[in-house]
């Protein structure tokens, strides 16, 4: 599927859902986009108009980029403890 296809999508399918649960619809389709590799670029530019998808996006990179640091960090705390040996 194609992400314009998704923003299609999404565009008809949001105002059937309630304006409470909509950061979590937005989170679960940001997930699903992601792991059939569908950049976040890509993402924002097929989005851009939504706010709701933009948060979602946002909030997504920002966790994601969090674990990337903390995954680094013990990388190198291992690598640094292996040079004791």
């Amino acid at each position: 599927m194609s992400v314009e296809l998704a923003s299609e999508i999404w565009a008809e399918l949001k105002r059937y859902v309630n304006k409470v649960d909509r950061d979590e619809a937005a989170e679960a389709m940001i997930s699903v986009l992601i792991d059939n590799d569908v950049s976040a670029d890509d993402i924002k530019d097929a989005f851009k108009g939504d706010a709701d998808v933009k948060g979602a996006l946002a909030h997504y990179l920002k966790d994601h980029v969090e674990e990337d640091d903390d995954e680094e960090d013990d990388d190198e705390e291992d690598w640094e403890d292996d040079e004791d040996y």
